[in-house]
């Protein structure tokens, strides 16, 4: 009877929660939508696909922070004049262009603070849309490369540049994915320490969010670092980012998915995450609040002929699959280590060689 009473208690009271859970990845999924987008006073900025957080636009100044190796951007500004647009967490060889039509407007690199961080200069024709165009030289080439990804940082940023110099001694790696829980609670002042620390690296990282993230405000995310469900194609591989923190994937996100997975048909697919549909233990319940919804998106994913899956959240290293789909849980990323695994803080490092197969998912230890 008292186990029962307390059963019921429990159930109360997490009821809500769920519920809760879901509206927040509802209302995270329609912010997604708006990431990219913004007015001030006579200019206009849009970015295609929401692939940049805008994180300033004020009359001729533009700042964007990057979550995709290439970027198309439409600016307009009724008054027209000298506009500085500024671009963080972008590869260091990549060039801006810009252009009215067919017509070429000049673009000058102004500053270069950090390896992925660049401040151009150009001048707008007053009312015309000008299209900027960020590309690396290497966009579309089929030649072996490297990525890494990690996850799971949260309290431990005071030791993350001991990370990134492993990362930077990496060889030929060209940007690092994150699977989430970035910080550990997602308040403002994390995430800017966040931006700030990645500075050091000399390549971007692009992410999604976990459930760390959804500690202060949920929409915080998405003002710095931008979507937490979007794709981009680099080198022959479509990468497809889902923000999994609240245990589920917004309806509104699987409609978005279909048209992914089916673009990535013909290419090498690599989708990555924080919670994982199904844990590969299974006594920590690390996984979605639903099975039958683990079941679906990975029905989804197996049917869509994804390659590769990544995932956070639990503090370790796992290689399993998920419905037959090769699957890597790394969450080395200093937050609480699983005990006496033998792994601890790490990143892995994932070598792709052409046409589309992976050669190699690497497990690089910090400490």
């Amino acid at each position: 009877m008292i186990l029962r009473d307390a059963l019921l208690a429990l159930l109360a009271l997490t009821a809500p929660l769920a519920l809760s859970c879901l509206d927040v990845a509802e209302g995270r999924a329609r912010r997604d939508r708006e990431v990219g987008k913004a007015s001030q006073g006579q200019a206009r900025v849009a970015v295609d696909e929401g692939l940049a957080a805008i994180r300033r636009l004020e009359p001729g100044e533009l700042s964007l922070w990057a979550s995709a190796p290439a970027l198309s951007i439409r600016l307009t500004d009724e008054a027209g004049g000298p506009w500085r647009v500024t671009i963080e967490n972008m590869l260091a060889d990549a060039e801006l262009s810009a252009r009215v039509g067919d017509e070429r407007v000049p673009v000058e690199l102004v500053d270069a603070p950090f390896p992925t961080q660049r401040t151009f200069r150009l001048s707008l024709p007053p009312g015309a849309e000008v299209t900027l165009s960020l590309r690396p030289p290497d966009a579309a080439r089929r030649e072996p490369w490297r990525f890494a990804v990690f996850a799971d940082v949260q309290e431990e940023i005071d030791r993350v540049q001991d990370i990134y110099a492993k990362m930077n001694e990496a060889e030929g790696v060209r940007f690092a994915l994150i699977s989430g829980d970035l910080t550990s609670q997602g308040s403002a002042e994390q995430l800017e320490r966040f931006q700030r620390e990645m500075k050091t690296l000399r390549f971007p990282c692009y992410a999604t969010l976990g459930n760390h993230e959804l500690g202060t405000r949920d929409d915080l995310y998405h003002e710095w670092f931008g979507r937490g469900n979007f794709r981009f194609v680099f080198r022959g591989v479509q990468f497809t980012m889902l923000d999994s923190a609240s245990a589920t994937i917004d309806p509104l996100v699987y409609g978005w998915l279909d048209g992914w997975l089916a673009e990535g048909q013909e290419l090498l697919h690599v989708v990555t995450m924080h919670l994982a549909p199904l844990d590969p233990v299974g006594s920590r319940n690390g996984a979605f609040a639903s099975r039958a919804e683990a079941n679906k998106l990975l029905t989804m994913l197996a049917d869509g002929r994804v390659d590769l899956t990544f995932y956070g959240h639990i503090h370790s290293f796992y290689a399993f699959e998920n419905a037959g789909i090769p699957a890597y849980i790394s969450g080395g990323g200093g937050a609480i280590p699983e005990r006496l695994d033998g792994i601890g803080r790490h990143f892995v490092t994932v070598d792709v060689e052409p046409p589309g197969t992976i050669a190699q998912v690497a497990v690089v230890r910090v400490d």
